[in-house]
């Protein structure tokens, strides 16, 4: 049977997306810990994963636009290839952050320009793809006031090079660039001397053949496991880092090309500068000038009168009027190397007082918010099929407006995300902990033990430990027929998760709930927390205490009302 030709369109775009934001969730780490070159600031990760996130939501709100919801791609009035193409690359453009998340937003860019082009065109072929690819890497490194090779530069173009070569479909295409891409960040240390002194590849590179190997794996179905380089230059462990880096800051390299030269805070500009700008192609090309004279690691992307500057400076206002006389100028960020703290212009009243420490939670219902609220928590509402983004986290967290944060993710989905915003958060000089909280209940144990006056880590580990001793359960209604770690579901059963896993199947909500905490307390426990949604009704959770206090002495029952949060009922056991 021949094999049917792998196609890129509208909904691998998507999957892509989707697929590319998780690779780099999990490399995210790993990434920032070999973040030596232009500035060893360790955040190369966190902006690669800001910049695709950003890109994502994007997408997502295309197809929610059309009414085609995860689940349902096939629905009449899809959005087309040009449509979603170019949703990503104006999420990734207006979400960039730094050095390495701008050069992406260009990349995805330029592969947008081509896959755009055909109009009304459903998807593209393989010669479409690698013209793509091509287009991206040239776009990228026009883009950059002056490239150094053994950076991403050099990566995304080996990948259009490997792509160039090859005679097949999308899929033969990708897998192509792929391994171009992943035996060019292999080189990097050889090529950059940063990198060679620091034994670690570049941190850019490493992160768009982690975004490569997802595009593999949505035009073939096959993950590549390693994106790293094959055992060659690899990267450190965390623990590691401080060495490699007190070795890149003995440097003192000549002036900056791509993303610097290989000098660490201190020896080059003080002040990172980003910034959206409107304006015109001839002012653009002015700025470029100006700023080019001003410091180092220039880097402007877009087009059609939507930019995004980046640029290192001694002197943030200079960089931000050059702005002002280009365009219009906003979304204006400044990052000072040495102090890790972010300053904006215009702030001419003294700061309020911060509070010493906060927690910031997320929850999944708006009983459940009124609830952590009144317990002093800073929330961000998850309303079904919303999850919020990490600028959302961040947020959050500057509102809390404390020296000390405990972040609250409650869902394991969010676990990358709320990684990334606690790691923005600290860029911005909050001391943050994230407590891996799985479900809602497990943040109310943790909230529970919370202690303002107690010293931070004290306080993190009891609310960790809080946390941890939480079995958390729900109960949901089956959407379709599925294959579950309890057997075969049909659409309307009623599913019992226990620790995320479906553990029980039933018919009935109120005896499938008894069954689930049957197997709960079977374990021991001491406290029963009951969450109902809006669908679920009172005597269920009546039935649920009558049988906690007729079965199981010296348990307590607590019951809340969460509102609106997907499923019907939500159980923890401590």
């Amino acid at each position: 049977m021949p094999q049917v030709p792998q196609i890129l369109d509208a909904s691998a775009v998507r999957t892509w997306c989707g697929l590319a934001l998780g690779a780099l969730g999990r490399a995210r780490e790993e990434i920032d810990a070999i973040n030596v070159y232009p500035v060893a600031d360790g955040d190369t990760g966190t902006n690669l994963y800001l910049t695709v996130e950003s890109a994502v939501t994007a997408v997502e709100a295309v197809f929610a636009g059309h009414g085609a919801m995860p689940g349902n791609v096939t629905a009449p009035g899809r959005p087309t290839l040009a449509e979603v193409s170019r949703a990503m690359a104006h999420g990734a453009l207006i979400g960039a952050r730094g050095n390495s998340g701008t050069i992406l937003a260009q990349l995805l860019r330029g592969m947008a320009q081509v896959l755009a082009a055909g109009g009304d065109t459903s998807h593209t072929d393989g010669p479409g793809l690698r013209l793509a690819l091509r287009h991206a890497a040239d776009a990228a490194r026009q883009a950059v006031a002056h490239p150094v090779e053994g950076t991403v530069l050099t990566v995304a173009a080996a990948a259009a090079d490997a792509a160039d070569g090859v005679e097949g479909d999308c899929g033969e295409v990708a897998r192509a660039a792929y391994e171009g891409a992943r035996s060019a960040l292999a080189a990097t240390p050889r090529q950059l001397a940063v990198l060679e002194r620091a034994g670690v590849v570049d941190a850019g590179g490493r992160g768009l053949v982690a975004v490569l190997a997802a595009l593999v794996e949505t035009l073939t179905g096959h993950a590549r496991v390693d994106h790293g380089t094959g055992g060659t230059a690899h990267a450190r462990v965390r623990h590691e880092q401080d060495g490699a880096l007190a070795r890149v800051a003995a440097d003192a390299g000549a002036r900056p090309g791509e993303c610097g030269d290989g000098a660490a805070a201190g020896d080059g500009p003080a002040f990172e500068v980003i910034y959206l700008l409107e304006a015109e192609d001839e002012a653009v090309a002015r700025l470029r000038t100006r700023l080019d004279g001003l410091g180092d690691s220039l880097v402007v992307v877009g087009g059609d009168g939507l930019w995004n500057v980046h640029v290192h400076v001694d002197d943030a206002g200079a960089a931000v009027e050059a702005g002002v006389e280009a365009g219009r100028p906003y979304r204006i960020r400044i990052t000072h190397f040495g102090a890790g703290d972010v300053h904006t212009g215009g702030a001419g009243r003294p700061p309020r007082e911060r509070a010493q420490r906060a927690v910031v939670a997320v929850v999944p219902g708006e009983g459940l918010a009124g609830l952590y609220t009144e317990a002093g928590a800073t929330t961000v509402l998850a309303r079904p099929g919303e999850p919020p983004a990490s600028g959302e986290l961040v947020e959050a967290v500057r509102r809390a407006h404390a020296r000390e944060v405990v972040l609250l993710p409650n869902d394991a989905e969010l676990r990358h995300t709320a990684a990334a915003a606690a790691e923005q958060a600290r860029t911005e000089g909050v001391r943050v902990a994230l407590i891996p909280t799985r479900s809602a209940v497990q943040g109310i144990a943790a909230l529970a033990v919370h202690e303002p006056d107690r010293r931070f880590d004290e306080d993190v580990v009891a609310m960790t430990s809080a946390a941890g001793a939480t079995r958390y359960a729900e109960l949901t209604v089956a959407e379709r027929q599925s294959w579950t770690m309890a057997g075969i579901c049909q659409a309307g059963d009623v599913l019992g998760l226990i620790d995320g896993d479906v553990a029980v199947i039933g018919s009935d909500v109120t005896a499938t709930a008894e069954t689930v905490l049957d197997r709960m307390l079977s374990a021991g426990g001491e406290m029963v927390t009951l969450v109902l949604g809006d669908d679920a009704s009172d005597t269920i959770a009546a039935h649920l205490e009558a049988r906690v206090r007729e079965s199981y002495l010296a348990v307590d029952t607590v019951v809340y009302r969460g509102g609106r949060q997907g499923a019907l009922l939500l159980i923890g056991v401590e």
